[in-house]
């Protein structure tokens, strides 16, 4: 073979597993945003991601998620490849067969209340037993309702539940169509603002984490992609933690809702100190599923702990600087 021709063969073996790359890189990256993740709302507006992908000609795509049942929804119909979520409503989803990773920290917050009307006289959890509350199946505050029903010895049996999207709880309670609602910020941070509701019944360490997931397949296939989607969202949180006028200005931007109730929501009830998955996010999240699991809600013959280990993944390496 002449040195000509090995120079060639050699060129072209070296550029092969770029060309390879290139083409099986996805062409677009669908991702949600959604105001119980003020850090998302950030990475939005700032374009970040768009910015990162733009020299490799990969579209981002942004889905708005009501809650954690929608963005788990659009996980499992692949609509979207990363997506928000509380922890727990994460690992019930593992369980029912939604193949997600739950693989970054986007905020601690304590995003979930039981609520009433001003003049309700409903003061304790023991309170509910006969009455109608509003919850979205599939979330945190339902969650959060299950483990505080069980805490005073009561059911879902002991109450008529009231499936209802986030949003639409509220307006129930407000209206009188509901006793109670499992809360869910910004919208329960506006009732006790704007309509004088009342928490009755708190516990943040119930509130399980703000959690991105990404879909385990996509996560297979793009590890470099996924890394650098994180590295994006780092950034984007740590611009959020220092600067906060900038945050409840995107907040409220984005929601409409007054100075003081995103005061409420952001400075009070969220912290965006965490990024990493590690023992405390595993221990929340399987001492959710644990309690599920005494309630009745999660059968018996799962094996929680195990399908925690499946859904967490901490290999995902993020900036240190």
């Amino acid at each position: 073979m002449s040195r000509r021709a090995f120079a060639v063969l050699t060129l072209a073996a070296a550029l092969a597993p770029v060309t390879a790359f290139a083409a099986d890189a996805p062409k677009q990256i669908a991702i949600d945003w959604a105001t119980y993740n003020p850090v998302s709302i950030v990475l939005k507006e700032k374009g970040l991601l768009e910015k990162e992908f733009e020299k490799d000609g990969i579209k981002i795509v942004w889905v708005q998620s009501a809650g954690s049942n929608k963005a788990l929804e659009f996980l499992n119909a692949g609509s979207i490849d990363f997506g928000s979520t509380a922890g727990s409503a994460a690992l019930v989803a593992r369980i029912n067969g939604n193949p997600i990773k739950s693989i970054y920290v986007y905020s601690r917050p304590e995003w979930t209340a039981l609520v009433t009307t001003k003049d309700s006289k409903i003061a304790k959890v023991e309170d509910l037993k006969g009455k109608r509350v509003a919850v979205t199946r599939g979330t945190d505050p339902h969650i959060f309702l299950v483990r505080a029903l069980q805490g005073a010895g009561l059911t879902d049996k002991d109450i008529t539940p009231v499936l209802l999207q986030h949003a639409d709880g509220k307006a129930a309670l407000i209206r009188g169509d509901v006793d109670a609602w499992a809360g869910l910020d910004p919208m329960m941070a506006q009732a006790e603002v704007e309509e004088g509701a009342k928490l009755f019944f708190s516990k943040p360490e119930a509130n399980t984490w703000g959690i991105l997931n990404v879909r385990e397949e996509f996560l297979k296939d793009n590890p470099a992609i996924v890394r650098r989607v994180l590295a994006v969202y780092e950034e984007a949180r740590k611009y959020s933690l220092g600067h906060y006028d900038d945050l409840k200005r995107s907040f409220i931007g984005v929601t409409k809702l007054s100075d003081v109730v995103v005061d409420k929501q952001l400075k009070e009830r969220t912290e965006l100190t965490h990024s990493r998955i590690g023992a405390p996010q595993r221990d929340s999240i399987l001492a959710a599923g644990l309690a599920l699991q005494q309630a009745g809600v999660i059968e018996a013959k799962v094996d929680v702990k195990a399908t925690v280990d499946q859904l967490i993944d901490d290999q995902v390496p993020l900036p240190t600087n």
